[in-house]
């Protein structure tokens, strides 16, 4: 069995029908992003459906993307605080009647001027959703792109979250360590990048301690090196580039299967055992 720590299913389906049925035969548990209740509900009726049949368990989460304000202005209409709180509203409902697995993914992205523009909404944003994985005892999933800065301003907070996923690690060596010495319980994952020539991204991987790593695909975004989208096939590729990196040799052999059950056992140390 794989674990992949952040998809976005809804996304997936809409250019490769046959995905979850793939994500069936090749046994993948994931943990499904949603920003809107179409999304959410999405991946809900697939979670029910695949603990229905035995299958591969589904973990469905809900936040606003950091991106969304931005998205909104570049459409065209103007950005309002009724936007937030009726997704904040979504947020909390969903939190209240136990129907999430994890909040996120959630954070800052301060990566061009468009998104740096929305700065001030993003804080309001993160600022909820820190708040509402602490009330509920949820673990949050982290957004992060040019703003690692930001996140050790939420050091505080962040160490009473009952775990920190931090999605396609975006930091570095010393900042994963700055985490950990802090007392947050950070996860950190990777996806196809360590397969391509992300030299920082890379290092990490190789050396974090094996109980705070885990993988993703972020499908179908971040996309392998000649291909359009990335999808669960992809997920066998990013363990092996993972042991790889950490073996220092092309053959891992059985370290392959030893970090399986690494991320196994990390997942349940994150989300329990029921799914899997």
């Amino acid at each position: 069995m794989f674990f992949d720590a952040h998809c976005h299913p809804f996304d997936l389906a809409s250019i490769y029908p046959e995905a979850e049925q793939e994500r069936r035969e090749l046994g993948v548990c994931c943990v499904a992003s949603a920003s809107s209740m179409e999304e959410f509900i999405y991946c809900e009726d697939l979670a029910k459906k695949a603990e229905d049949d035995g299958a591969a368990g589904i973990l469905p989460c809900f936040a606003i993307h950091p991106q969304l304000p931005s998205a909104i202005i570049n459409s065209g209409q103007k950005y309002t605080d009724r936007e937030l709180s009726e997704g904040l509203e979504t947020l909390e409902n969903l939190a209240s009647l136990n129907r999430l697995k994890a909040i996120g993914e959630t954070g800052f992205d301060l990566y061009n001027e468009d998104f740096r523009a929305t700065e001030t909404s993003q804080d309001k944003l993160f600022d909820v959703h820190l708040k509402t994985a602490i009330r509920y005892d949820l673990p949050i999933i982290i957004h992060s792109r040019r703003a690692m800065h930001k996140i050790f301003l939420y050091s505080g907070q962040l160490k009473k979250c009952r775990a920190v996923i931090f999605h396609s690690w975006p930091g570095t060596k010393a900042e994963g360590e700055a985490l950990l010495q802090r007392g947050i319980n950070a996860y950190f994952s990777f996806s196809a990048v360590i397969m391509l020539n992300h030299h920082k991204a890379k290092n990490c991987c190789a050396v974090f301690p094996e109980n705070r790593l885990l993988f993703e695909t972020d499908a179908p975004f971040l996309a392998p090196r000649d291909r359009s989208f990335s999808n669960w096939k992809d997920l066998p590729m990013i363990y092996k580039a993972a042991a790889v990196l950490r073996c220092g040799t092309e053959n891992p052999g059985q370290y392959t299967s030893e970090l399986e059950n690494q991320i196994k056992t990390n997942f349940v140390a994150i989300f329990g055992n029921q799914l899997f």
